[in-house]
């Protein structure tokens, strides 16, 4: 019930953002303004992810981003704020409305990233609902190695509270004004900075 509302009272709040966000995504490159991908959700069920597209049409299909030869030559002009930013999660809050996706948890697998889906396995963090940010996120994000962040996400499965929620809320928050581990083609690059970081 607290994502839903949650989810709801963030899209009536944001609505004039997302319209201008649509605007200029519409008129700075070709193509659509919505990015559907399939992502695996809770019980490694198959759902589409919505994001504001930030790569062009001609980027490769199904292919995670430190998997591009030079991803930055694939970014629109607005892409790289949205993802900086994070703005581009936005349209995640419908999949949260309609029980797709929570509001903490870890963040959804792409369908064929298959080492991250099963180490996830190893610490149950399949079994929860996939999140717009989570402990993971906040920990390292695209700076830690695929065993590093199925840990963290395993972390938090073990410890699911409302605390903990609050914890990765006001983190990422946090971690959106740093801009901190946003890192365009890579994961894993700094396994050390996620080692290091606290731990519960």
């Amino acid at each position: 019930m607290l994502d839903i509302v949650l989810s709801l009272l963030g899209m009536i709040v944001a609505s004039p953002f997302i319209l201008v966000l649509i605007i200029a995504i519409k008129f700075t490159s070709k193509g659509p303004i919505l990015f559907k991908q399939k992502r695996i959700g809770i019980h490694k069920r198959p759902f589409n992810i919505l994001k504001f597209r930030t790569m062009k049409i001609e980027t490769p299909s199904d292919t995670p981003t430190h998997l591009l030869t030079d991803p930055n030559q694939y970014i629109t002009k607005i892409g790289k704020f949205l993802r900086k930013s994070s703005m581009d999660e936005l349209p995640q809050l419908w999949n949260i409305f309609v029980g797709d996706m929570s509001i903490i948890g870890p963040r959804p697998a792409l369908w064929n990233q298959y080492d991250l889906i099963e180490e996830r396995d190893k610490y149950g963090a399949n079994n929860v609902y996939p999140g717009l940010t989570g402990w993971a996120q906040i920990n390292g994000r695209d700076e830690v190695s695929i065993e590093e962040k199925a840990n963290l996400d395993g972390q938090y499965v073990k410890n699911i509270t409302f605390y903990m929620d609050i914890r990765c809320i006001f983190g990422t928050i946090l971690s959106v004004f740093k801009a901190d581990g946003v890192l365009e083609g890579g994961t894993g690059s700094n396994k050390e900075v996620a080692s290091s970081k606290e731990r519960l």
